[in-house]
């Protein structure tokens, strides 16, 4: 786990630790120093805790003015024991939505498992976005099987065309236009 790294060619674009509005704002990132785990294997320090034990993550894009945020996670999604759902919207989702951000790209390749329970925090996240989104891409099939299982998939959009496999070509700006195009024509 410890070789599994957050995409990294955005950086030149935009760095969550030099966001004043971001959540990690001023955050010094020791890459020498390996302190967090995922089942006691350590994960890479460039991944941030959003709150739970199993599930990390890292905000590759923030558009303020378009209302985009990109996060890419790694680990396991762990509603059941965790609430990792509860961790997320509260401590990052509420954060975004009143800076204007109601277009979240949820980058999913590193996710290694899914359990479920209920889905109101998807439902009160998805009434917070109004007239935006949610989005999942690269979420390995079975993920996105177990997800289906409990009703995520009203809340995000993913699968189908949704699968862009080329996104780490494109830059920030380019792939959240591409994304915003294939949700507005699924939803349209």
């Amino acid at each position: 786990m410890h070789v599994i790294e957050p995409f990294y060619n955005w950086l030149k674009y935009y760095n969550v630790a030099e966001d004043a509005q971001s959540p990690y704002f001023g955050k010094e990132y020791n890459y020498e120093l390996y302190t967090d785990a995922i089942y006691n294997y350590y994960i890479d320090p460039a991944w941030d805790f959003l709150g739970s034990e199993t599930l990390y993550f890292k905000i590759l894009w923030a558009d303020y003015d378009k209302g985009y945020v990109v996060m890419e996670f790694l680990g396991e999604w762990n509603d059941a024991i965790n609430n990792d759902i509860m961790h997320l919207k509260r401590n990052i989702i509420d954060h975004f939505t009143p800076l204007g951000i109601n277009k979240f790209i949820l980058i999913g390749e590193n996710v290694l498992n899914f359990h479920g329970s209920d889905d109101c925090y998807y439902e009160e996240w998805f009434e917070d976005v109004d007239e935006g989104w949610i989005a999942g891409i690269g979420f390995r099939d079975f993920v996105q099987h177990e997800m289906k299982l409990y009703n995520v998939d009203a809340y995000i959009n993913m699968g189908g065309q949704l699968e862009v496999i080329n996104w780490r070509t494109m830059k920030p700006q380019l792939f959240c236009e591409h994304v915003n195009k294939l949700v507005t024509y699924r939803l349209g």
